[in-house]
């Protein structure tokens, strides 16, 4: 068959996992298998370049419109591994993902004992340029340690060392507070490798207990609950990585998690009614850990300008109705008394 010059269109395992039909791995085991034609014919080799123009069918089956790039905010939970498959069978994080996701990859990883921020999309470019070293965008952690450290204790961290013959660049590294036997630190780095906060505390001898990722460049955990799912506007990213295919999600197609029952008709299931954000405004998420990690005293000086998740789309149930007419959404009525003209008062 004629091929596509190289400079014309995608490589077909590409276009066939935008699709969402398989991931680009598995489009290539397809293309091996001889189950992919494009124009009639079959597709010998992944080496293949194609257009809009070409006609696509894997099985025999038509390939879908490709999705439009997205971005999701995942609040991922300890004991979940970052990975398709597990050959031991433990349970994924692909696994507990609300329903109504998308085929997704992960950019990025945190392993089995580690929680927090994990970054989702739907496209291999996005997931490619997020983590590019030449991003250097700054992951921050917050983490917990086992032990007594002084701050002369992390300097090494922050010169940067080397474990098994494995360089770290150096880490920002501030000690937070004591708790018990515990210490919380916050840990900066631009350039992950494989546990590299636990390898690196345990050479300066230091054990984590905990860890759980904040940030990852200008996207924030905020409040997200674990196992949630919150997804990115595309004009938050379109600023962020000066992308324009980005469009704005559509209320259809959120994710949704199984409710649960015993909830108040309008409000979070099995909980208090949620109140509606005012008109015009967006929900604005701080960076608070969990309830143990350490907390923030006094009052922030000035005004602080939004995350990237403050202008993201949360996954979650539908807050209560707005209130009686005239009164505070979802809260009592105001009421309007008038006074009467008396001794100590002027009427208008």
């Amino acid at each position: 068959m004629t091929e596509t010059p190289k400079h014309d269109g995608d490589r077909i395992a590409k276009v066939i996992a935008r699709s969402g039909r398989a991931s680009r791995r598995d489009a290539e085991k397809l293309i091996e298998e001889g189950r992919v034609e494009v124009n009639g014919e079959t597709v010998e080799r992944a080496a293949l370049n194609v257009t809009d123009r070409d006609q696509i069918t894997v099985d025999g089956v038509p390939l879908a419109a490709p999705e439009r790039p997205r971005l999701w905010l995942y609040h991922k939970p300890t004991g979940l591994v970052t990975t398709t498959r597990d050959e031991k069978g433990r349970t994924t994080i692909f696994d507990e993902l609300p329903e109504g996701m998308p085929r997704v990859m992960t950019v990025g990883r945190l392993d089995l004992n580690s929680e927090g921020l994990l970054l989702l999309t739907n496209d291999g470019g996005i997931k490619r340029k997020l983590e590019l070293p030449s991003t250097g965008w700054l992951r921050k952690y917050r983490v917990r340690v086992n032990g007594r450290p002084e701050d002369k204790t992390l300097e090494p961290l922050r010169k940067g060392i080397e474990v098994d013959g494995q360089k770290f660049q150096p880490m920002i590294v501030n000690l937070d507070r004591q708790q018990g036997a515990n210490a919380w630190l916050t840990v900066g780095l631009r350039e992950g490798k494989n546990r590299e906060i636990r390898r690196a505390m345990a050479d300066i001898g230091l054990t984590v207990n905990r860890l759980i990722r904040v940030s990852y460049g200008p996207f924030q955990l905020g409040q997200i609950k674990q196992g949630d799912v919150e997804e990115v506007r595309g004009k938050t990213v379109r600023d962020q990585l000066g992308l324009e295919a980005f469009e704005e999600p559509t209320p259809a197609t959120k994710p949704t998690r199984p409710s649960r029952p015993g909830g108040k008709p309008g409000g979070k299931p099995g909980g208090r009614p949620g109140k509606p954000m005012p008109s015009g405004k967006s929900r604005k998420f701080g960076t608070q850990g969990p309830s143990d990690a350490p907390e923030t005293k006094g009052k922030p000086k000035g005004r602080s300008k939004p995350a990237a998740s403050d202008t993201s789309r949360r996954f979650s149930p539908p807050g209560k109705p707005a209130g009686k007419p005239g009164g505070k959404p979802g809260g009592r009525p105001q009421v309007t008394r008038n006074r009467k003209p008396g001794r100590g008062h002027k009427s208008d």
